[in-house]
């Protein structure tokens, strides 16, 4: 069946023009002469698309798109501001409004189609099957200080050389590392998106925030400011965020800090798989026990869990890894040794580091617990 398109407009003439231009294509058109009866049409409609004219009587195509975007009815419909007005800050006050893409008043029938066709492709990405979005993998630290976020970037970045697109995410507030490590300035593209309104997480605003690294991976990052620590209760615009980065990407990469900080458990659920990382030293396997019990009270069963120990204590002061995974009730994922030297080389270097040592134990011991990842997953490389 043809997409629909919903055009707002008050002149008539453009109704009638852009009607007809998109009709030759193929699409099914509905029309409204303004946007009081637009917003009506949209309800009724559900239209695939949405163009909007701007300056209309009485509500202009500012204020229609903020109501489109407050009502849950109609918030997923993309919309294209259709205009003759060319300001840059015309065009600013759109995107913050909440529309997906911009057209100017007149425009050639070839460029009217190719945006329509761009945006429609990303809303159907958005609106994909679960099988169709990405395998979410969560890193979870028993406690601080064990290199959760190294292992969740550079497990991140080993997927990507072999060949998924990956997103790393960084849902730390308050305490990001990885912007630091890779030497990235300003790493607060989560505390922008914690701060807007639900209506304004979507696409193009979570994209937006996205900073991609040479390796590939694109990565969503945390602030070290101490007092965004507190955007930590912000657990709806994280869910929302998930859900628009999960269609974004083929493989989700989520580092969840430490503990079980308010938004831990609901951003869990939405993981695929969990790896939970932990020293098999006392008290930590005590700690981890305790973890792995409130995630099974919270839904997530252990076979979603696995195990990443990092071995920082000399060996005399460890548990055997038999016995932890035993204990624990989870599948050991990976063995870490601690490679404190190479940590720092690759930070100075802003590089991870299987790609700056990718022939040292630590590189290999990371390989080996993204295949096991990639297994648990069913995750094929490319």
């Amino acid at each position: 069946m043809a997409e629909k398109i919903l055009i707002i407009d008050d002149d008539i003439d453009t109704l009638k023009l852009v009607g007809l231009m998109l009709e030759r294509q193929g699409y099914q058109i509905a029309v409204a002469s303004n946007g009081t009866v637009g917003i009506s049409k949209a309800e009724t409609e559900q239209p695939g698309l949405i163009l909007l004219d701007v300056m209309m009587p009485d509500l202009d195509g500012y204020e229609v798109t903020r109501r489109l975007r407050s009502d849950p009815s109609v918030s997923h419909i993309p919309i294209i501001m259709f205009t003759a007005k060319t300001m840059v800050d015309d065009k600013v006050a759109g995107f913050e409004a909440g529309v997906d893409d911009y057209l100017t008043k007149p425009t050639h029938p070839a460029e009217l189609t190719a945006h329509v066709k761009a945006v429609l492709a990303r809303s159907a990405q958005a609106r994909a099957t679960p099988s169709d979005r990405a395998r979410v993998i969560g890193f979870l630290g028993a406690k601080g200080g064990v290199g959760t976020s190294t292992l969740a970037l550079n497990v991140g970045v080993e997927l990507q050389h072999r060949g998924q697109d990956v997103i790393i995410a960084e849902f730390n507030p308050g305490r990001g590392t990885i912007g630091m490590d890779l030497n990235i300035p300003h790493p607060d593209g989560l505390s922008h998106l914690l701060t807007r309104a639900l209506k304004d997480i979507h696409l193009r605003s979570v994209e937006s925030e996205l900073v991609t690294h040479r390796t590939g991976v694109r990565l969503l990052l945390s602030s070290y400011l101490a007092k965004e620590s507190e955007l930590e209760q912000a657990i709806s615009q994280m869910e929302a965020v998930v859900g628009n980065l999960s269609s974004m990407a083929t493989t989700l990469v989520l580092d969840v800090g430490a503990g079980l900080r308010p938004y831990v458990l609901p951003l869990l659920k939405l993981c695929d798989h969990v790896v939970m990382a932990m020293e098999p030293v006392y008290p930590s396997n005590i700690v981890g026990r305790a973890l792995i019990e409130e995630l099974e009270s919270s839904g997530i069963g252990r076979h979603k869990i696995s195990l990443a120990l990092v071995t920082r204590e000399r060996t005399s002061l460890q548990i055997p890894w038999r016995q932890v995974e035993a204990d624990l009730g989870v599948e050991l994922g990976g063995i870490i040794s601690p490679a404190p030297e190479q940590a720092h080389q690759a930070s100075q270097s802003s590089s991870p580091l299987v790609v700056l040592y990718p022939e040292t134990l630590v590189s290999d011991q990371i390989r080996k617990l993204t295949d096991h990842l990639a297994s648990q997953l069913q995750l094929v490389e490319t």
